[in-house]
Parts: structure tokens; C-alpha cells; sequence
């Protein structure tokens, strides 16, 4: 940490969780370095304050399967230092991806404001009785010719990041879709690719 250029952190999707972290790293880290959250659903201008330098702080998300899908999507703020932004850039790069240049602050960044509204669409058609997940999966596999379903994708993305992203949502659905997935996929430590069972077992 003392010589660190650029910290980026990973942690739960969780806003008090890391604000807590980002005061910690602010008075932990030297003045030269960069913080970048992972975060797929949190706004860098949420956290940026308890960082102490809201100039040298931006989002850099990998996508998941980074090294497959090797996408890096670089979000800044209104207070993010152009050269910083550039500098997170130049490192994606030469770190082996592909960086998707955000122009505007949007929750979701580019990949995810396209992913969610299908996930959140497969997650109403099993809470209405609809489909169950396999059904769902093999329509969007065999109607598209997509590799996976939205319910594989949610295993790879983690059902503790799906239920945290579902319980910070606003709408009175996704409190539903997170009581369903606390009581069918966490409480039986189903929680996708991490531990071999989600939706599916691998």
C-alpha cells in the first residue's frame, strides 16, 4: 500500500461497506494513488467523498470471465482529473483488455445496463409461475444462439452479489426476487460458481 499507484477494490455490493473501506484506504494509501471500485451497480460519485481525493477516483469494472471476456469498463465522476481517467485507460490496456470509455456517469455502465433488464426480465417470469429456470434458459440459448441462459449467468456472476443488488433496488420487485433468492439459493449455500451449485451444479 505505501508505494501503490492504483488500488481497486472489489468488495460486497454493499454502499456502507465501502465507504467504510475507502475512508480506511484514504488515510492508509499515499497521495499519488488512484482508487477504483469494481462495483457493477454503485455510482463512483457515491463513494468518492470518504476517499479524501474525489479527483483521483473512478470505477474500472471487469466484466465477469475477464479473461475470456477481457472488457474493462473506466466510469470517472465530474471530479475525476482527465489524466487520471487516462491513466486507468493506458493500464487496461496494457493489462491485456479492452477499455469501454464511459462518457457519462450511468449506473450499470454500458455491459450491465443491457445484462440487468434481462436477468431482471428471467427473474419475473419464475416468481409469475411462468418458466422455471431451466425453461427460461434453454428459450434465450435456442431463440438467440446466446452460450448461456440469464439463470447461468446468474451463477457466474454469484447469488450473494444478484441478492445484494436485488435488495438495493427500489422497486417492490426486487425485494421479492431477493427473498427468493435468500430462501432458495443463500440459506442452502447455493451461491453459483463459488461454491459448484447455484441454479444449476457444476
Amino acid at each position: 500500500m505505501v508505494n501503490a499507484d492504483l488500488v481497486i477494490e472489489p468488495v460486497p455490493e454493499d454502499l456502507e461497506i465501502k465507504r467504510a473501506l475507502y475512508s480506511a484506504l484514504g488515510a492508509a494509501a499515499p497521495e499519488k494513488t488512484i482508487f477504483a471500485t469494481n462495483s457493477s451497480t454503485l455510482l463512483p460519485s457515491d463513494l468518492k467523498d470518504p476517499t479524501g481525493r474525489p479527483d483521483r477516483f473512478l470505477a474500472l469494472r471487469y466484466a465477469n470471465n475477464v479473461w475470456r471476456q477481457n472488457t474493462a469498463e473506466v466510469m470517472g465522476t465530474t471530479d475525476t482529473d482527465p489524466e487520471v481517467f487516462r491513466a486507468v485507460v493506458d493500464f487496461a490496456e496494457r493489462s491485456g483488455l479492452v477499455p469501454i470509455e464511459i462518457r457519462k456517469e450511468k449506473a450499470g455502465y454500458v455491459l450491465n445496463s443491457l445484462l440487468v433488464p434481462l436477468l431482471n426480465a428471467a427473474a419475473g417470469l419464475v416468481l409469475e409461475g411462468v418458466a422455471d429456470p431451466e425453461t427460461v434458459d434453454k428459450t434465450w440459448r435456442r431463440g438467440t444462439g446466446a452460450p448461456s441462459g440469464p439463470f447461468q449467468i446468474y451463477d457466474v456472476i454469484g447469488l450473494t452479489t444478484a441478492y445484494h443488488v436485488a435488495v438495493a433496488s427500489p422497486e417492490p420487485a426486487g425485494q421479492v426476487w431477493a427473498a427468493y433468492l435468500k430462501a432458495n439459493c443463500l440459506d442452502q449455500g447455493k451461491l453459483g460458481i463459488p461454491t459448484r451449485e447455484g441454479f444449476y451444479r457444476y
